[in-house]
Formats: structure tokens, C-alpha cells, sequence
């Protein structure tokens, strides 16, 4: 058996040669979510696969063998659900509401523009059926998503560019500006001329 514990997500960073002639290993979807698995490549070398825990492999990654040599993933078909909104009954929003369903009963799911697929569940099927949607059982490959945190799953795409927003300018800037200390002005104050003191009889001065 040889050992592989390196994957190369779709290929990347190799020749395109490279990956057309390497050997390939057909995998459904409950093999390819685990980490450590044992198969059968196309040149009939048996591979121990052994990747980080919580790895995914989709079809098109790339193992790396011990010996250097690589083998390209497909997806193996599958019996799962193809799931289309109604065209006579619906509209194109009824695929996004059965998604959000799905989403809420924690059931793997590929999300595709016009549709969407998950594995075989009868309980499932009837639900969406009662919301107007298409539910037709088909074999093909199934790439759900990994989630939110994990990488991108289902198309597969392999961005490669950071979703980050640098905005250029300094958040301080929206604080609120220093109040001014306010300037003390001194403002003269003539007293009043005293009114000449006249002694009297009523001044109640001790004379």
C-alpha cells in the first residue's frame, strides 16, 4: 500500500498536463469526507489515505503519494434527489425558501444556480413536494457544502483571493472631535463713584 497525506486542491499550482495523465481514484461522497480512508486507483495500486482531520476531498483535488506520484479524485455518481422549483406551480424563489428548509434540518446539500441535490430521504422528498417543488431521484456526483467556516464546497471553484476590505482610511476619524477648551477673557469692571459722604445729624457716626 502507499500512503498519501498531501492533497492539492483541484490541481492548483500544477501543470495541466501533469493532472490529465495522473491516475485517478473514483470516490462517492462518504468516503471523500473523511480524512482517513483506504483505496483503488485507476493503475490498481492500493492508496492509504491519510489527511488532516476535518479534510474534505472533492472531485478534481489532487493526492500526493509517498513516491511522488499523483492521483486525481472524481466524483463517484450517486443515488441522490435533484431538487428544481416548479415551472407550472412556482417560481424560481421556491428553490431558495426549500434551501433555507434543508438548511434548518442540518442535511448535507449542494447548491447549484437552478438546483439543488441531497441524498436520499423519502421524509425529505414528500416535504418538498408539498412546497410545489421537482424531486426526482438521479445518479449523479454530489459535492455538498463543507459550511460557513469550512472551504468553499459544491462548485468548487478555488477563489484564491481574500475577501478582506481594506478601506484606506483610519476609523478615528469618525470619532468625535476634541471639544476646544474655551479662552477665559477678563473683563474689566469699574466700580461705581461713591456718592460723597456728608455728615449729619443721621450719619450715626460716634463724632
Amino acid at each position: 500500500m502507499i500512503t498519501c497525506s498531501k492533497r492539492m486542491p483541484q490541481g492548483k499550482g500544477l501543470a495541466k498536463v501533469l493532472v490529465q495523465r495522473a491516475a485517478t481514484v473514483t470516490l462517492d461522497w462518504d468516503t471523500r469526507q473523511k480524512s482517513r480512508f483506504d483505496a483503488v486507483d485507476s493503475s490498481g495500486r492500493s492508496i492509504g489515505v491519510f489527511l488532516p482531520r476535518g479534510t474534505v476531498v472533492r472531485g478534481g483535488d489532487v493526492l500526493v503519494a509517498e513516491d511522488g506520484s499523483l492521483i486525481r479524485v472524481e466524483a463517484a455518481p450517486q443515488d441522490v434527489l435533484r431538487i428544481t422549483a416548479c415551472t407550472q406551480h412556482g417560481s424560481p424563489f421556491d428553490l431558495t425558501r426549500a434551501a433555507y428548509h434543508l438548511g434548518n434540518r442540518h442535511v448535507p446539500i449542494e447548491l447549484q444556480a437552478d438546483h439543488l441535490k441531497i441524498e436520499p430521504d423519502h421524509v425529505l422528498a414528500d416535504m418538498l413536494r408539498a412546497m410545489h417543488m421537482t424531486v426526482l431521484p438521479v445518479s449523479e456526483a454530489f459535492e455538498p457544502e463543507n459550511g460557513a467556516y469550512g472551504e468553499h464546497g459544491g462548485s468548487s471553484h478555488g477563489h484564491g483571493h481574500g475577501h478582506g476590505h481594506d478601506h484606506g482610511h483610519a476609523h478615528d476619524a469618525h470619532d468625535p472631535a476634541p471639544q476646544a477648551t474655551p479662552t477665559r477673557v477678563a473683563i474689566p469692571i469699574r466700580a461705581a463713584h461713591a456718592e460723597p459722604h456728608v455728615h449729619g445729624p443721621g450719619c450715626k457716626h460716634d463724632h
